[in-house]
């Protein structure tokens, strides 16, 4: 059994975190720290001490922290997920800080839970359940529509765009989709067809967002390309929270031009997601207001969770940590 003696610090460590981390380190034996805090400004001095950090979606790397992560002489960010939007690469790059992440856990995982929230909030799975609870057996108000024919609009097929748009052609359904980089494999299987964004909103029954959070993508979904959607549309968001512009969403919720929304990330789940809140008041309003409408349904960032997914982001972490210091080998690294 190898044993490797460097220090890592696991912000943001929950049990599943600790459960898959423990079971793939046999093969490392890192000395690894588990902690349930989020990396921020009041917390960098935890790592004081380690060799590297393990962060996760909603801990935030910036230039003061940056500066102060590399006078602790850390000199590796480990992402255990693929985006990276919550760090600032160009502060990193300056304090000459290693970043790498996990660029493929399981594409399937998030995928299938977009489909999985398409079909609850059209068949009203939801609502169906908690009515069965209370030997309610009425069908009224519980009427869906057929997938069949219908037009799918994906923005972003990377891997899991492209993952979705397969399995959404299983239902026989129309898929358009924007990206700047068409997948030339989707177009000569017959999968969908690459149209402009502007048809995406006009022409599509379901949204779907697959596409990372850059300064071109965030609130791609706003009030403006809310009015050329569809009355009655369906969007749903397993990407990144920031993609939506929630106000925009909940004023065309109100005036029912959407008229379906699913999603598992949200632009201030940093405060929320990962965490029980059951016993407070939430201060945030405006996901309190989401939360009362009954044609939506939210998941707290859970689209990765499945024990394929958990598998892989433990095992790609700890051999990205491995590969940087013994054989100053930077895999999967996040570049600017």
């Amino acid at each position: 059994m190898n044993n490797y003696n460097k220090k890592i610090l696991i912000y943001s460590a929950q049990p599943y975190d600790i459960e898959y981390f423990n079971k793939w380190n046999k093969n490392y034996n890192f000395n690894i720290e588990y902690i349930n805090i989020q990396l921020n400004k009041k917390t960098a001095n935890l790592s004081k001490g380690y060799d590297a950090i393990c962060i996760f979606v909603n801990d935030q790397v910036d230039e003061d922290i940056a500066k102060e992560l590399n006078s602790y002489n850390i000199k590796l960010i480990a992402l255990r997920c693929a985006g990276f939007n919550n760090v600032d690469l160009e502060s990193t790059k300056k304090y000459s800080i290693k970043v790498v992440r996990v660029p493929a856990y399981s594409p399937y995982a998030v995928a299938e839970h977009a489909v999985c929230l398409i079909l609850a909030l059209n068949r009203k799975v939801h609502k169906a359940y908690n009515r069965i609870r209370e030997m309610n057996f009425s069908l009224n108000g519980l009427m869906g529509f057929d997938l069949h024919e219908k037009v799918i609009g994906i923005i972003g097929t990377g891997k899991i765009g492209t993952a979705f748009a397969k399995i959404m052609k299983g239902f026989e359904t129309k898929i358009i989709a924007y990206d700047p980089n068409p997948n030339q494999e989707l177009i000569q299987e017959n999968i969908l067809k690459y149209v402009e964004l502007e048809d995406i909103f006009k022409y599509s029954d379901i949204i779907s967002l697959h596409c990372p959070l850059t300064r071109e993508t965030k609130y791609i979904i706003n009030e403006e390309s809310i009015q050329k959607m569809k009355d009655g549309v369906m969007i749903i968001n397993t990407g990144r929270g920031a993609l939506i512009d929630t106000k925009a969403v909940i004023n065309g919720l109100k005036k029912r031009k959407i008229g379906y929304l699913g999603i598992d990330v949200y632009e201030q789940e940093e405060n929320l997601f990962f965490q029980d809140h059951s016993y407070e008041i939430i201060q945030d309003d405006l996901i309190a207001r989401l939360i009362t409408f009954p044609n939506v349904i939210i998941t707290a960032h859970q689209a990765f969770f499945t024990q394929e997914a958990m598998d892989e982001i433990a095992k790609t972490t700890l051999n990205n940590i491995y590969q940087f210091f013994y054989f100053n080998n930077i895999i999967n690294e996040v570049k600017i």
